[in-house]
């Protein structure tokens, strides 16, 4: 109690006199009414009846506003808790009474909100239920402990980090609010407490003090570790990249110690655990990660397995020492970026200057969990409860010490390599407090092993000369100390022969190779092991205490010190050494003897040798078979042709019975040569159905089109003009469409290039060359006249016109100056004149622009009247941009000129471009200019240089090398044009580009030359988001549009498994994702149409290549790609190595790379750290203030963050993208020559005044900033230079943590005290709504909020409508003055009927005579209804000041028709609600429609505010000013980050775009900014399912052209492993085994041929080694069995069906210490861990397994006999070799024989070429074969191949559906939970599809998988049918004749209807008025299902007893679909 009453603090200012009241009151406002101090008296009697009865408490809590605390709790309150709760109570009143007048206000604050926090979480305690449950079951608990605890958790939890009331500072990026509730605990949910976890206490005192109590401070370790939140990531494509993370050397060695195949007793194979740790480290470095590795002197004992016996605990401290050493030593020389660090303990003030100086990004640690049973080894079990606790305990503390400093842990036990990925669980910070600070403080064990000095004697060897090696000198040191002061437990006879022994080990260890020291394990003579164990410890104690030990040269061979096996043989049988061996052994001998150590004998002792088993004993080496089945295919063949193996029908695996009857069954699948359900006769029924269906298949394709035209108005180009279609005509000459007419510009935002290769004109044909070659002179001379004569009549027409536009303008003009807000002036001018038709613009342009300086002028004018100068000085900036654009514009005039040349003169500004007035017009503009003006101080204050670098660094000109370029409609930079020259050379481009640079328009001119070919060329655009696929779509509809000669066809379609517009085959854009593309490519109906029209393939974020999940399906489409590509990505980090792969890639075809990289944004982005206030009242969104302002400079709460004073870490350098502003570069020039030495001068050529012209452009910056940034390097690079210091110049602003006091949104009608305190400045709900006030102040909105947690976003979005509305509700819509406006709304209305029954009367009386007085009638009565301001009043709306909608962008009908339709989709009425006000979401979750109305209103300018994940970050048209990374997360990666940021300030919108961090801490943000792009790393591309793929495209499409083409296309890659080096042999060898393994599993025929199941096996591809694992069950009848008890026993057999599938189909594994809790999980309804498979299907796949390894292992041993021919003796990291070089002295005596397939370095443990799995094969296998386990087929099967237990949610939800307990029992987030059901609901629809189309039930091709879609996609669709069937004519129009992109059939272009009333005509409004309801449609859909499912069962009993197995088959997945769908539903009914 002692900790409550000291951490948790008192309440000092309690309400009543009670319980209820004192703890439990939920109404802070009462707080402030009461100040008084209870009586104890009064107290415990309250006690007293509590104890007594629950009543009792109801009663009195009854009496209090807070009764809901007590009455909510299920069950009521235990009287235990209870009590603990009154004592907790009692301990505050003591310190109320004892302490109130002693407490300071920030003392009692924090106690205060310390006691609040406990009351708000209570009541969701599940303790409480939990309590109450078991006292009701009369156990015998102690539950006023357990309540402690609870209590004492929820202290650190909540209480401690949220309001600081810790002695410890929080994790900066802990985020107290993160997002969903239980965050992945694998196996439990984050917030979900055990009932038996704590153990009971008798002595409530010693309990409520346990952080006295060490047991109870292990338990609450175990049980703190078991509630950190986790997730398994990539460790480098998800997670960190290539950023710094340091490995803790112990948890890695108990990692490499754990091994099952490492003898540490009784061998001591200490150069295998070395292999071990290089084995590991080689890997992480092949898959390029960046890490250090640190061991702690006070964690050497963790590194000791648990089940090691404590006597052999000193040979792992050996190996750790050395290993250490040998690190530390040869390490630097081959990897010096690397570095091994040793500390005293990871709370030393060494390392925690090591780590703030490198930053990890996280640290890998091992947990101490224990791995199950692993791999086929069939250990003996250990029962959790007998495994040591003390290593779990040391390490998990140290995990929890890391937590609690802000670091992520990454766990190295669980680890697993997947192709080029880490897979790992990743601990988070973010969602975990720290414990106590007993608990934090590490407890060290005291080492009463000292180390040795052996320096002297180590210098007398030396001295010999001998040449000895570090192993030798240590062998040496340690006999001649053992045998100096020999051990107790040795004889004096033994030791000197034992000794003797241990040296000929080491001699024989030097000379004998190391592939010959295989030997069998013995426990050597009586005494060895002693000795072994007494040479460990001494050696062990040398090495830590003798520093020069192993320094004497520059490598060392100290890690094979010690051949255990080879000892200990030795010892038994001794052997005669010879030649070089003698003389090394005689030199050892000498050498113990020259130390002053007896002499050792050396002659053959009498032990007699023991006898041995033959090398086929159980060490032995197993035959291996290196046949294989014969194969040949012609396409294959010639490459194969290199791999030679032995072919031999017979080495095939003997069919079993089970297998050939299901092959029998299968063969009467195959010969049905029809569809076995006949068509039926169509009847007038079936013909009505038909027509039916394809009515409302119309309807929906209308619906989709509709969508589509209507989301590609929201496009718009550079200038917020919206696109026009430009109609393409095959074969038109190049040069016959116009430049634009802004093509002479060198305005910035005019040279646009993203979004403008459509005209905005029409096209004309330009004029013919003059001349006529053949033509008379006197012809010639009258063409010119009659010429002249026109040119004169079109002058004076222009002439006239031109005076009519003028005069227009003027009218214009004159409107816009009634109103005198500048700032909506210069907006709507600003909207004229991107409205005006190129003919006026060539009048106007000059003029309007004038206008907008005008305004801006006067906005200055205004500012210097107020003295405020200083604040609005950057509107200076603007004027000087806007007089640049004038004088570059068309129509200038005298006037015009002059006044922007006083404009010039009288603000000081820079130069703009001069225009001669010679030859220029004049007339009177059409406003009165500002100047001049009688105001002083006008001028800018400061030099010109100055100014435009501070001020003008946006609007300085950024055009490179532009020109114009008749093939765009805009002047291409150089590397635009660069490429445009690719495309046209029918190359292939790689393009790497920043954000806003320009990019977009290459992907529309790769199309237009398509389009512009020919009709049937195809063009295939490939993105890697659905969202991004509905963009380019609706884009392309926006731009193009063209006339085809046949029905049927159309420019562009969508194809996607759930969404599709227009017939994929019939377009000739088709716009995609790679899945489905890569199935067209691959169909073989598409081999000979289809596949061989495609010309050219653009990828979209090819960067996605590297992607965990999707990344390989990307790399086989490069590879595959049958045409030139285009590649498109921003951010690519190793951009030269990926464009060689791909330029390997493409020559293979013949076609050539060009790679073009420009590295500059059009915009700048300026980073800023919001800091929020710590008080906040809301009173309405405050008015804009800001004109003229890019930035949030002086913005409250804003600070900036200056790209280098990020950089706070100098190892990490300055990033090659790291772009830095003009001010940027001037505040680091400044500070550097304020901080220049001698030793570190600034070259005189980097003074702006010498580096940039009078007037800098963006290169000149640029070049300037390269200067800068070289001198900045060097600071970096010298220890010595000022660089902190001027880090620490430049991050003033950022480091500020001051915060606001008061933030108030309307000061003139607030007061401080309206506001309401923010306790958590990372409190993302709180912080956001003052966050976006301030931005909205600065016209800094349209923002993007990033937040990668999908449930997260939806609460801020939530959060911030409720907000908007609450306090519209209690501050205007509520009171006497809102009730007023609707009395006076309610008149009006009246009013209005009764006028409107008036007219209608007055029309009755009165015929209309005169038409034209009712026409001014009906004007003027709409005139006065328009005037009124109640016509718009809608009371139900937002009001103006709480929605951040603009309504001045979308029309009040417009909004309607979306709010409509989405109601139709049952959209959450909130998030409808939200979209009103102005806020939306946007996620992968939410309804497609839904996103699609976001996206719409948010380029509309309607939405102000998103709150989004990751999907608006890949390429999407989403500009914005803003965006705010607000929160962290795993996720926030530099990737991810720069995607994000990227989204801000899109060129031809924002000049600069701002970057905020909201919630993040500035640790992250440093890394971030200082981060790099993360290489993309390639996956192994041939994949058993590919393989099985091309054969069947092949088969199938008779070897058709196209299929050739793409094998050989595949198959001749040089380098298919991007990023590896060039393996064509590996890579065919393993090809060919990969066949053999389809052969062996009767996959394949001998020609190639499929066989059996392989179409469901490459339906299945997206499953892959899952898929295969599913038909070695199917093909041995597990599944007939099992299925044939379905009409018997139907639930018991589906749940077994679904515990199977959740065997094969989307594991997800929990973390290894969850088995810990395997008997300790809360009661619920989940299993969470996932049962055993049933023994059958086990056993088949061990089987299945057995045989794949047999196939693999010949492959191996295959290919080491043909290509491999050098010896494996170097460690795989460091390359230190090992052993001897020849076979000189021989073998060791007795060796077993060497190894052919496995590793010698593991082979030294004995094992030999038997494997007991594929992972022992992959995972040992020697240096020169690439094995990678992941593209190998096989499932592991738990736990005796896998020791990562799995989660059973899937089986869980099946069995009781509910996703609440899913979250909270298995730990799954909610935001994922649909999206994998839906892969698993994909994979049953795959399969029920498969087997139908296989048993040829119904007519089917191999186009069909694209039809096959998830559940939730199905859902989606059908939901579209229901919405096109009641879409009203009026939402939804038809198609019109510009909707080039609708592919109709001739006859519907050709058939015109007219108009027609007649009844009987069916129209769409009438059909849909016929439909039935819903529920009728839904119940009429169920019965046609079932019918249809009872027709093909009838059909399937009349197939014949032969197909009875696969009926029931197909039957049992039929229902299981069923049923898992419903549930799957019933989540979104």
């Amino acid at each position: 109690m002692s900790l409550l009453v000291g951490r948790a603090g008192g309440i000092q200012n309690l309400t009543l006199p009670g319980l209820a009241a004192t703890i439990a009151y939920a109404d802070p406002t009462d707080a402030s009414a009461h100040h008084r101090k209870p009586a104890s008296a009064c107290w415990w009697r309250l006690h007293d009846s509590v104890l007594r009865s629950h009543s009792a408490l109801r009663s009195i809590a009854g009496k209090t506003p807070i009764c809901a605390f007590f009455t909510e709790v299920p069950g009521g309150l235990p009287a235990g808790a209870v009590s603990v709760l009154i004592r907790l109570a009692t301990a505050d009143v003591y310190m109320a009474e004892r302490g109130h007048k002693e407490l300071d206000e920030e003392e009692e604050n924090q106690l205060t909100s310390s006691r609040n926090a406990i009351q708000h979480s209570l009541l969701s305690l599940p303790e409480f239920e939990s309590l109450g449950k078991s006292e009701t079951e009369g156990r015998e608990l102690s539950t006023w402990a357990k309540v402690a605890t609870v209590i004492e958790d929820f202290l650190w939890d909540e209480a401690v980090y949220k309001t600081g009331g810790n002695t410890e500072a929080p994790p900066d990026d802990w985020d107290a609010d993160s997002s969903d509730g239980s965050n992945v605990v694998n196996g439990k949910a984050a917030n979900d407490d055990d009932d038996d976890e704590v153990e009971t206490n008798e002595d409530a005192e010693s309990t409520a003090t346990s952080d006295d109590d060490d047991d109870n401070i292990d338990d609450h370790i175990l049980q703190r570790y078991h509630k950190l939140s986790s997730r398994r990531v990539d460790l480098v494509g998800d997670y960190a990249g290539d950023e710094l993370f340091v490995i803790e050397g112990d948890s890695m060695l108990l990692r490499s110690f754990s091994d099952a195949q490492l003898d540490f007793s009784p061998g001591l194979q200490m150069l295998h655990a070395t292999y071990n740790v290089e084995h590991f480290l080689h890997n992480l470095v092949k898959r390029k990660c960046n890490f250090d590795i640190t061991f702690f002197e006070s964690n050497k004992g963790l590194c000791i397995p648990p089940n090691a016996s404590p006597e052999d605990a000193v040979k792992y401290l050996l190996a750790r020492a050395a290993i250490i050493r040998h690190l530390e030593t040869n390490l630097p020389q081959v990897r010096q970026d690397i570095a091994v660090k040793t500390f005293a303990s990871y709370v030393s003030d060494d390392f925690a200057k090591y780590l703030s100086v490198t930053a990890p990004y996280f640290v890998m640690l091992h947990d101490g969990a224990q791995a199950a049973a692993r791999r086929g080894k069939h250990m003996k079990q250990t029962a959790v409860d007998s495994i040591p606790v003390k290593g779990r305990l040391g390490l998990r503390r140290m995990i929890l010490q890391f937590i609690g400093r802000g670091y992520n842990v990454a766990l190295v036990n669980g680890l697993e390599w997947r192709d080029t990925k880490v897979m790992t669980m990743v601990l988070e910070s973010r969602r975990t407090a720290m414990p106590g600070k007993r608990i934090m403080e590490p407890v060290f064990t005291e080492d009463d092993r000292k180390a040795v000095n052996a320096s002297t004697d180590l210098s007398k060897l030396r001295a010999l000369d001998a040449k000895l090696t570090d192993r030798q000198q240590l062998a040496i040191l340690a006999v001649s100390r053992l045998l100096k002061d020999p051990p107790a437990a040795m004889t004096s006879n033994a030791l000197p022969r034992l000794c003797c022994a241990f040296l000929l080990h080491q001699a024989l260890i030097a000379h004998i190779p190391l592939s010959r020291r295989r030997v069998q394990s013995t426990p050597g003579a009586e005494g060895a092991q002693d000795l072994l164990r007494e040479l460990a410890g001494c050696s062990e104690a040398m090495i830590r205490g003798t520093a020069e030990l192993g320094l004497s040269e520059s490598t060392t061979d100290i890690a094979d010190y010690i051949d255990g096996r080879l000892y200990l043989q030795h010892t038994e049988a001794p052997e005669s050494p010879t030649g070089e061996t003698q003389a090394l052994f005689e030199t050892l001998l000498g050498a113990v003897e020259h130390l002053g150590s007896q002499g050792l004998p050396t002659g053959e002792t009498s032990v007699s040798p023991t006898p041995r088993q033959n090398a086929a004993g159980q060490n032995g080496q197993s035959h291996i078979e290196l046949a294989v089945l014969p194969f040949s295919n012609p396409v294959f063949d010639k490459h194969l042709e290199p791999v030679r193996l032995k072919t031999d029908e017979a080495v095939a695996y003997d069919q079993s019975s089970q297998s050939h009857r299901i092959f029998q069954e299968l063969t009467h699948w195959h010969n049905a040569k029809k569809p076995i359900i006949t068509k039926a006769p169509p009847t007038v029924a079936s013909e009505k159905a038909a027509s039916k269906a394809a009515f409302w298949a119309a309807k929906r394709e209308q619906l989709f089109m509709a969508e589509m035209r209507t989301y590609a108005a929201s496009l718009t180009n550079a200038v917020g003009k919206s696109l026009e279609p430009e109609t393409i005509i095959v074969g038109a000459p190049r040069g016959s469409r116009p430049l634009s007419d802004k093509a002479d510009t060198a305005s910035p935002a005019d040279s646009e290039a993203s979004d403008s290769a459509a005209s905005t004109s029409k096209s004309k044909p330009a004029p013919k060359k003059a001349g006529g070659g053949g033509k008379t002179a006197q012809k010639n001379a009258g063409k010119q006249a009659m010429l002249a004569k026109i040119a004169v009549d079109k002058a004076k027409k222009e002439g006239s016109a031109s005076d009519k536009i003028v005069a227009a303008w003027h009218l214009v003009c004159k409107n816009l100056d009634a109103d005198l807000e500048h700032r909506s002036n210069f907006r709507r001018a600003k909207e004229y004149l991107t409205g005006l038709q190129p003919a006026w613009r060539d009048v106007l342009e000059a003029e309007c622009q004038l206008y907008m300086l005008n305004c801006v002028l006067r906005y200055w004018i205004d500012a210097c009247r107020r003295n405020e100068q200083q604040r609005r000085v950057e509107v200076t900036a603007l004027i000087w941009n806007l007089a640049t654009q004038v004088m570059q514009s068309r129509g200038l005039t005298k006037t015009i000129v002059s006044s922007i040349n006083l404009t010039v003169e009288t603000l000081s500004l820079p130069r703009v471009p001069r225009a001669s007035t010679d030859g220029l017009t004049d007339r009177k503009i059409g406003f009165t200019f500002a100047l001049p003006a009688k105001v002083e101080s006008l001028a800018v204050k400061l030099p010109s240089k100055e100014f435009q670098l501070t001020y003008c660094g946006p609007y300085l000109e950024r055009s490179f090398d532009s020109r114009p370029d008749s093939r765009v409609e805009f002047s291409p930079d150089g590397w635009q044009r660069k490429v445009l020259d690719g495309i046209d050379a029918e190359k292939s481009v790689f393009v790497v580009a920043p954000t806003s640079a320009g990019k977009t328009f290459i992907s529309f001119y790769a199309m237009r030359k398509v389009l512009e070919a020919d009709d049937e060329g195809i063009l295939v655009y490939v993105a890697p988001t659905k969202a991004l696929v509905n963009q380019i779509a609706a884009e392309i509809q926006a731009r193009y549009s063209k006339k085809f000669k046949y029905g049927g066809k159309s420019v562009w379609a969508i194809h996607t498994r759930d969404y599709r517009i227009n017939n994929p085959t019939g377009c000739q854009v088709l716009v995609t994702v790679p899945h489905v593309l890569q199935i067209m490519l691959l169909a073989p109906s598409n081999a000979n149409s289809w596949s061989s029209r495609v010309r050219r393939i653009i990828f979209d974020e090819v960067h996605s290549v590297g992607n965990t999940e999707d990344g390989l399906v990307w790399e086989q489409l490069l590879l595959m790609a049958p045409c030139p590509i285009v590649a498109l990505s921003a951010t690519v980090g190793n951009p030269q190595e990926f464009s060689s792969w791909l330029t390997d890639t493409q020559k293979a075809i013949g076609i050539d790379l060009v790679t073009v990289q420009h590295p500059h944004r059009y915009s700048d982005l300026r980073k800023y750290y919001y800091v929020p206030p710590e008080k906040f009242a809301f009173h309405g969104i405050p008015d804009r203030t800001a004109f003229g302002t890019l930035g949030l400079e002086g913005l409250v709460g804003f600070n900036h963050v200056h790209p280098v004073g990020a950089l706070v870490d100098r190892s990490r350098g300055v990033p090659e993208d790291l772009s830095l502003e003009p001010r940027d570069c001037l505040e680091i020039w400044l500070a550097m020559s304020e901080l220049q030495t001698k030793d570190h001068p600034i070259p005189a050529e980097l003074d702006p005044a010498n580096a940039l012209p009078a007037v800098c452009r963006k290169v000149d910056i640029l070049n300037w900033e390269k200067g800068i940034k070289g001198v900045l390097r060097k600071w970096i690079a010298d220890t010595t230079s000022p660089y902190e210091q001027l880090v620490q110049d430049l991050e003033g602003s950022f480091r500020k943590e001051d915060r606001e006091g008061v933030q108030l949104t309307r000061p003139s009608e607030q007061t401080a005290a309206d506001a309401k305190p923010i306790d958590d400045p990372n409190d993302l709900i709180a912080t956001t709504l003052p966050m976006l006030c301030r931005l909205h102040s600065q016209d800094a909105l349209p923002a993007i909020l990033f937040n990668y947690d999908r449930h997260r976003c939806e609460e801020i979005c939530q959060a911030l409508s409720d907000q908007l509305q609450q306090s519209e509700l209690s501050q205007v819509k509520s009171g006497a003055k809102w009730q007023k406006t609707l009395e006076k709304w309610e008149d009006w209305k009246k009013v209005q009927e009764k006028n409107a029954k008036n007219k209608a009367s007055m029309k009755k009386s009165k015929p209309q005579e005169d038409g034209l007085g009712s026409k001014l009638d009906q004007q003027r009565d709409a005139a006065d209804a328009t005037n009124s301001p109640w016509e718009s009043f809608d009371p139900e709306a937002p009001v103006d000041g709480y929605h951040f909608a603009d309504h001045t962008r979308l029309q009040l009908s417009e909004l309607e028709i979306y709010v409509r339709q989405l109601g139709k989709r049952n959209i959450q009425q909130w998030l409808i609600d939200a979209l009103q006000r102005g806020i939306g979401v946007h996620h992968a979750g939410m309804n497609r429609k839904y996103r699609q109305v976001v996206e719409i209103l948010f380029r509309k300018r309607f939405l102000s505010v998103i709150v989004a994940t990751g999907t608006l970050a890949l390429g999407i048209n989403m500009p914005c000013k803003t965006v705010v990374f607000s929160g962290d997360s795993v996720f926030l990666t530099a990737l991810n980050y720069r995607q994000c940021a990227g989204r801000a300030g899109r060129r031809g919108f924002d000049l600069l775009g701002n970057v905020v961090f909201q919630g993040v801490s500035r640790a992250k943000v440093c890394r971030l900014i200082s981060s790099r792009l993360p290489d993309l790393n390639g996956h192994f591309p041939i994949t058993t399912t590919l393989v099985l793929r091309l054969f069947t495209l092949l088969h199938e499409s008779k070897n058709a052209k196209y299929a050739v083409g793409a094998v050989n296309a595949l198959l001749s890659q040089p380098r298919l492993y991007m990023g590896g080096a060039s393996f064509k042999e590996q890579t065919m060898h393993h090809l060919r085994f990969s066949i053999e393994y389809l052969r062996r599993q009767h996959l394949l025929g001998a020609n190639g041929a499929p066989l059996n199941f392989a179409g469901l096996v490459s339906h299945l591809y997206f499953t892959e080694n899952s898929a295969f694992a599913f038909q070695a069950l199917l093909k041995e009848g597990y599944f007939h069995e099992l299925c044939g008890r379905v009409n018997r026993n139907e639930k018991d057999t589906l749940e077994l069906l679904m515990l199977v599938m959740a065997h094969l189909f989307n594991r997800i594994y929990c973390k290894q210490s969850d088995a810990e809790f395997r008997e300790k999980v809360k009661r619920s309804t989940s299993l969470v861990f996932l049962p055993p498979l049933p023994t059958k299907a086990a056993d088949i796949l061990r089987q299945h397994n057995r045989q794949t390894l047999d196939v693999y292992r010949t492959y191996v041993a295959t290919f080491v006999d043909q290509h491999v021919h050098t010896d494996d003796r170097t460690l795989p990291f460091t390359g230190v070799a090992a052993g001897g070089e020849d076979d000189a002295d021989g073998a060791a005596a007795n060796a077993l024989p060497a190894t052919k397939i496995r590793s010698p370095f593991v082979a030294l443990s004995g094992s030999g070429d038997d494997f007991d799995s594929i992972h022992d094969l992959c995972s040992t296998t020697r240096d020169g074969v690439f094995l990678e386990e992941a593209v190998i087929p096989h499932v592991d099967v738990f736990p005796d191949e896998t020791d990562i237990p799995l989660n059973a949610w899937l089986l869980d939800f099946f069995k009781h559906g509910d996703i609440m307990t899913i979250e909270r029992a298995n730990g799954i987030r909610r935001s994922d939970i649909w999206f994998l059901l839906n892969d698993f609901s994909l994979v049953l629809a795959t399969i029920v599809t498969s087997l139908l189309n296989f048993m040829k039930l119904r007519e089917g091709t191999d186009m069909d998988m694209l039809d096959v879609m998830g559940d939730l996609d199905a859902h989606d669709e059908a939901e579209d049918n229901e919405v096109a069937a009641s879409e009203e004519q009026s939402d939804v129009s038809g198609p019109s004749a510009a909707d080039s992109a609708i592919a109709l059939p001739d006859r519907q272009r050709q058939q015109v209807l007219p108009k027609k009333k007649a009844k009987n005509t069916e129209s769409w409004e009438e059909t849909a008025d016929q439909e039935e309801d819903l529920q009728q449609r839904e119940a009429r859909r169920a019965a046609n299902a079932a019918r249809l499912e009872a027709e093909v069962g009838e059909t399937l009993d009349a197939a014949g007893g032969s197909a009875e197995g696969l009926k029931d088959v197909l039957k049992a997945f039929q229902k299981l679909r069923e049923e898992f769908n419903v549930k799957f539903k019933a989540m979104w009914a």
